[in-house]
């Protein structure tokens, strides 16, 4: 039996193991095998990690997690026709059924069905990962592995700056993590007339800066309604959350314009109370939600901000781990450092 590398979650508690006794995963007749040149953390991996009850209540131990990655086919299954061995490709998270009502109205990033890699099959923090061939994105040979492992978060930045329709308008974005500074950045090539970072950092706002904002305001020490909408004169045109903050989604709604949008990526922990009378009635505001990618439009759009000169992908990277220091890239996360962290196997 073939054996591989790979970070293996396999008990009900905080943390995860490096193991080196891995079975490679087999291909189905719709499957590819991908060789992981590069996977790149999420938050659902530090949930995973720590076992939250989001992780409680999806997984199934043991198993392999980790969803941001990129690499190369290897093998694919006797029906998968559209990628061949030898693509570089990026991996699609949503595993859509592709038989309900929205896959069958082009809308696969919100099956109904919906499947997770590393969350609900085996993931990408290993040597080799086997998932649907629907699922991958052939990159081009201009883009390196590094950066295309972080197309896939970058994505959901780009979903809510595209729902946002950002060009020439006055946009706030909350929340400077990895996929907030992503956004920025897509903003900023998308055109919006200005940008407004709003975090409780300053190491991250400072990555803001290099990632295009305009403005930035620490949330924590100043009034970012206040200084919104003394700037503006009647407050944002767009305003993105990608915090799921209940006090940032108020202050978000609170400075967003009469007429004005917002879009809400962020995910809360449990319900979130507005003032839905003057936040959003009497506003007559556009709210919008947004999850994952649009298959494949919005991995289109990633590929090309990540070939535009506006968009500092570097700021975006925090960190470059082997694959057996995870526990090391965990660590910086934990410890606020602003990007996001790869793991090469």
């Amino acid at each position: 039996m073939a054996v591989m590398k790979g970070i293996l979650k396999s008990k009900p508690e905080v943390g995860a193991e490096f193991r080196t006794d891995l079975p490679v995963p087999e291909v189905g007749p719709r499957d590819i095998l991908v060789n992981v040149k590069a996977v790149a953390i999420c938050g659902t991996d530090q949930h995973i990690y720590n076992w939250t009850e989001y992780a409680q209540e999806r997984m199934t131990l043991p198993m392999v997690f980790g969803h941001e990655f990129s690499g190369d086919v290897v093998k694919v299954g006797s029906e998968v026709t559209e990628v061949k061995v030898g693509d570089r490709v990026a991996g699609e998270t949503h595993i859509p059924c592709n038989n309900c009502y929205q896959c069958e109205t082009d809308n696969r990033h919100i099956c109904e069905n919906m499947k997770i890699i590393g969350v609900h099959t085996p993931g990408a923090f290993a040597d080799y990962i086997s998932f649907p061939a629907d699922d991958a994105y052939i990159i081009s040979d201009e883009l390196d592995y590094e950066r295309a492992a972080t197309m896939e978060p970058m994505g959901v930045g780009m979903h809510g700056v595209d729902k946002g329709n950002v060009k020439d308008q006055d946009v706030v974005i909350y929340g400077c993590g990895p996929i907030g500074l992503m956004a920025i950045g897509c903003a900023k090539v998308f055109g919006a007339k200005t940008i407004t970072a709003v975090d409780v950092f300053d190491e991250k706002l400072a990555v803001a800066k290099k990632m295009g904002a305009d403005h930035i305001i620490n949330s924590k020490d100043e009034d970012a309604v206040k200084i919104v909408m003394e700037r503006t004169g009647h407050g944002a045109d767009v305003v993105i959350d990608y915090t799921g903050n209940d006090i940032a989604i108020r202050s978000g709604f609170n400075m967003l314009k009469k007429g004005g949008r917002f879009v809400m990526v962020g995910l809360p922990n449990g319900e979130t109370a507005l003032d839905l009378a003057n936040m959003v009635i009497y506003k007559e505001a556009t709210v919008i939600g947004v999850t994952g990618r649009e298959m494949y439009k919005t991995w289109e759009q990633c590929e090309e901000v990540l070939k535009s000169p506006l968009y500092n992908v570097d700021a975006t990277i925090g960190g470059v781990y082997k694959l057996e220091e995870f526990e090391d890239a965990f660590k910086a996360i934990f410890s606020g450092v602003p990007g996001k962290m790869i793991l090469i196997p």
